[in-house]
């Protein structure tokens, strides 16, 4: 299975040719406009599913299966965490739990935004997480952001995670620490000389056991369409469903 994230930084309908020319099986992108304006078979190519979430057409998170993969919203999804998107997915020979995340502020409480948020979330959703579990996206975040005061920063949600055996894929293939990432995700205002790594995909061990290729798309590659660049990732996943 190879699933891609990447914030398109908006404007999806109008960048899609270059990002699907990677084969994606699943495709999770934040800052992604509604299906209303994506316009399927004209300005998008039609996916064989789709899930939106978001309070604006033009900016919400959408995740697409360009392949036999189908989705279900469940039932556990608390709005409270609005792009933090807990999901079913169901193939032929396997189901996990997809969680889609585009992290975003909070202005109504500064401590809960960004990672706050996630950390939030993942408490809320703990026993959903001892099922074979991906979680990928925009997190916002990095360990070097540590000192900010949130309700649970960066170090506290690898560390949660890692209770319920759930690994950053990156981190594992390159045997890096977090915030020493070599590989920036993120180019504030586009620049070349303002990097940062905060897209992140992490799995379950038993995901993680059955063999991972991460990769990150380059600077120079993506600069022209996006502050972001994609993360790329094939995972095995024969033989893992839902609750296994």
């Amino acid at each position: 299975m190879k699933i891609i994230e990447w914030n398109s930084q908006g404007a999806f309908r109008k960048k899609n040719e270059k990002i699907l020319s990677s084969n994606p099986d699943i495709l999770i992108i934040s800052e992604c406009e509604n299906e209303e304006k994506l316009k399927f078979g004209k300005l998008t190519p039609k996916p064989n599913d789709f899930f939106w979430y978001g309070d604006n057409p033009n900016k919400g998170i959408g995740i697409f299966s360009y392949s036999d993969y189908k989705f279900e919203l469940m039932k556990e999804f608390n709005p409270k965490f609005r792009y933090i998107i807990p999901i079913i997915v169901t193939g032929k020979d396997n189901s996990f739990v997809l969680f889609a995340i585009w992290a975003m502020d909070n202005k109504e409480n500064r401590e809960a935004r960004y990672i706050g948020q996630i950390w939030l979330a993942i408490n809320y959703y703990s026993e959903l997480l001892d099922n074979n579990t991906i979680l990928i996206g925009d997190f916002n975040s990095n360990k070097i952001w540590d000192y900010k005061d949130r309700v649970g920063n960066h170090t506290d949600v690898v560390k949660r995670l890692k209770e319920k055996k759930i690994f950053s894929l990156y981190h594992e293939q390159n045997s890096v620490e977090h915030g020493k990432e070599k590989d920036p995700t993120f180019f504030m205002y586009r620049k070349k000389e303002k990097p940062y790594h905060i897209d992140y995909c992490f799995a379950s061990d038993k995901i993680l056991k059955n063999g991972v290729e991460f990769l990150v798309g380059k600077f120079n590659d993506w600069n022209d369409l996006s502050d972001h660049t994609p993360i790329i990732i094939d995972l095995k996943m024969n033989g893992i469903y839902f609750n296994n």
